[in-house]
């Protein structure tokens, strides 16, 4: 607020009492109503464009339009509303927050366009890595002081109900039994739709209607299967997400509940060190045995073009994710002493497990990772 000072001069000055206390008055009457209504201001805002204001928001239960010069405070301020002068227009802003836009997603980041702050905040969460917050800085580093970069603690994640690889999957559609598997990988078709991929032998004897372990949560259907019977003599299923209120990520979920990401499918290779997760054990690390192996399992069933790891395993692992980094290689099918205990520490050294490749499912069935 501007305040003029006017000397006293004698008689003058006290006569002038009464006229300056008149246009007082007279400005107090004159003063326009506070703005109210937001879609009014909203309305002044976009009447002086997104090159001269930078948004509307409340401060102190009053609503302020933002405006990057003073005739457009002005403009402001003669409709009742509080005018605020920042730096950056919306148009600059939105400019800026298109170019995060453009980035592929990367999990557990989130960016908007600050009003109050006349910023674009960018807020980077745990699991990010710090190659992620390399691209996120270099994406955005032209534009200085207009993009504020905080880290948060915490993962950001669908309030639905999670699904990953490596969760444990149930089905009790066979009468008088619980059938316990993994779920391998999710993935989805050229549409988006999304799948998940476990082991066939899991769907024997008609267990086809599958539920997360964890909860008894509702998944889908198995669309697709097959265990020994198929000209390659492979062991897949591919289950058919249903439940509207389950969001399959692409990753999978360690036995602690931190994830990793997949990204890919390859072949394996003899002398590769991968991981595995299954939901009764958790046998982390390995190495590939061979890449075209054939088994016949105890009860008679032949499987050829498999991978064969140094992991162990047990029962109810079957259908968890065979990777390595963010690469998915193989579905658990089998493996010997399936009845003894299973972990990093254990130091039998005769362990052997046996894996459906993925990249062969996803060649057949017309699906991918994500």
């Amino acid at each position: 607020m501007r305040r003029r000072h006017y000397p006293y001069r004698g008689l003058l000055a006290a006569a002038a009492v009464g006229v300056l206390t008149l246009t007082t008055l007279t400005a107090a009457q004159a003063a326009p109503a506070p703005l109210t209504d937001p879609a009014e201001a909203a309305a002044l805002a976009e009447q002086l464009g997104n090159e001269r204001t930078a948004g509307v928001y409340y401060r102190n239960e009053r609503l302020v339009v933002a405006v990057t010069d003073q005739d457009a405070a002005e403009t402001v301020r003669s409709a009742g509303a509080v005018a605020e002068v920042v730096p950056h227009s919306t148009a600059e802003l939105d400019s800026v927050k298109a170019k995060l836009d453009q980035l592929p997603g990367i999990p557990n980041t989130a960016w908007s366009v600050n009003q109050s702050s006349n910023r674009v905040d960018v807020k980077i969460y745990d699991g990010v890595s710090e190659a992620d917050k390399a691209r996120i800085e270099n994406s955005v580093s032209a534009y200085g002081d207009t993009v504020d970069i905080t880290e948060h603690s915490g993962k950001i994640e669908s309030a639905a109900y999670a699904m990953r690889g490596g969760l444990g999957i149930t089905s009790a559609d066979i009468p008088g039994w619980i059938m316990t598997c993994s779920a391998g990988f999710n993935v989805q078709n050229a549409s988006g739709k999304k799948y998940m991929l476990t082991a066939g032998h899991c769907m024997g004897d008609g267990a086809v209607n599958w539920r997360r372990r964890s909860g008894d949560i509702p998944l889908g259907r198995a669309v697709d299967w097959t265990y020994g019977n198929d000209t390659e003599q492979s062991d897949y299923g591919v289950v058919e997400y249903s439940n509207s209120n389950v969001t399959p990520y692409g990753t999978i979920q360690y036995k602690d509940g931190s994830t990793g990401q997949i990204s890919r499918s390859a072949s394996a290779f003899e002398g590769e060190k991968v991981k595995r997760i299954g939901t009764m054990s958790q046998d982390l690390d390995g190495m590939v045995l061979a890449t075209n192996a054939t088994v016949t399992y105890n009860d008679g069933t032949t499987l050829r073009h498999m991978i064969e790891a140094s992991n162990c395993g047990k029962h109810g692992d079957s259908g968890g994710p065979l990777f390595s980094g963010e690469t998915a290689l193989g579905i658990d099918s089998g493996g010997n002493y399936l009845d003894e205990p299973c972990g990093n520490s254990d130091p039998q050294q005769d362990r052997s497990s046996w894996y459906q490749p993925v990249y062969t499912v996803l060649l057949w069935e017309g699906l991918k990772v994500y």
